[in-house]
């Protein structure tokens, strides 16, 4: 058949449906993600702390082995009797706060910054695809990595702690799970909405790596300096990370890290994080089309 002979045919296959159209960007960012053998074993690896915690929660309801320490101390009981905010606090969502912070790092600076830098993003945005679609599309990626390796494993020991302290336990400690969900959804929404709006900006990702990193440790450092300089601790709202234990200390009822009020870290989180989306409207525009 001649060239000239073709005609236009529109597309006959099956569309996606348009609620779950988003996911395409995750199932293509994915494929990127996960072709680092390096990046899957780090995630593997993640796994191996809460299965420790695991046993380390399931030995005080083990008889022999309550027998055993018993038979030459005493303070097994006490040491092992509460399970609640603190111990989830400091066993668990600090050490993967850190961990959380790795994979935003390795993740979150090329998820919007190839687009742009491609300019790719005029692309998306022809087809029936929203920036609002982009935006939770892209976030996505992280939210459901970040999710693996926070809120999924905690809520998990958090259940099998209760399977083996019985709904005594449960009911009396039930705030515990509520507090590790919500502090875990809090540094997810911090973590992708900041990552997003530095790879929008820093287009070249070891530059927004540098960025992301400023962010956290290099403001907690100002923060640090300019307290000690004004003899105040409201420099701390500088630091994201103190803004996140001091929201996080609400939630588990322990000791703030910072002298200040709790209303203070919302406050500051809900401010950056409004700076984010303010920063990703501006930046992530379709060209004009002047005709």
């Amino acid at each position: 058949m001649a060239v000239y002979e073709r005609t236009y045919r529109s597309y006959s296959g099956r569309l996606t449906p348009e609620r779950s159209r988003f996911l395409v960007l995750p199932r293509y960012a994915y494929e990127e993600v996960f072709r680092s053998k390096l990046f899957v074993a780090f995630l593997v690896a993640c796994g191996i702390y809460p299965l420790g915690l695991a046993a380390l929660i399931y030995l005080p309801h083990n008889l022999k082995f309550l027998q055993a320490i018993n038979a030459e101390s005493g303070l097994i009981t006490e040491f092992f009797g509460d399970f609640a905010g603190r111990f989830f606090f400091s066993w668990y969502m600090v050490p993967y706060a850190f961990v959380a912070l790795v994979v935003t790092f390795i993740v979150g600076p090329a998820l919007v910054s190839s687009d742009l830098r491609n300019n790719a993003l005029p692309l998306y945005l022809a087809r029936p695809f929203s920036r609002t679609e982009y935006i939770v599309g892209k976030s996505a990626v992280l939210i459901i990595l970040l999710s693996v390796v926070t809120w999924v494993p905690g809520m998990l020991l958090f259940l099998f702690q209760s399977a083996m302290g019985g709904w005594d336990w449960f009911r009396q400690h039930w705030a515990v799970g509520v507090a590790i969900f919500l502090s875990s959804w809090i540094q997810i929404l911090v973590l992708c909405l900041l990552s997003l709006a530095l790879s929008a900006y820093v287009k070249m990702k070891p530059l927004a790596r540098l960025a992301l990193i400023a962010v956290f440790f290099v403001a907690k450092a100002f923060s640090v300096m300019l307290g000690a300089i004004l003899k105040t601790s409201w420099a701390s709202v500088l630091s994201i990370g103190d803004m996140l234990g001091l929201v996080w200390s609400g939630l588990f009822d322990v000791a703030r890290p910072v002298n200040l009020p709790i209303w203070t870290g919302w406050v500051s989180l809900t401010v950056m994080c409004g700076i984010c989306i303010w920063l990703l409207n501006r930046k992530l525009q379709a060209y004009e089309v002047v005709s």
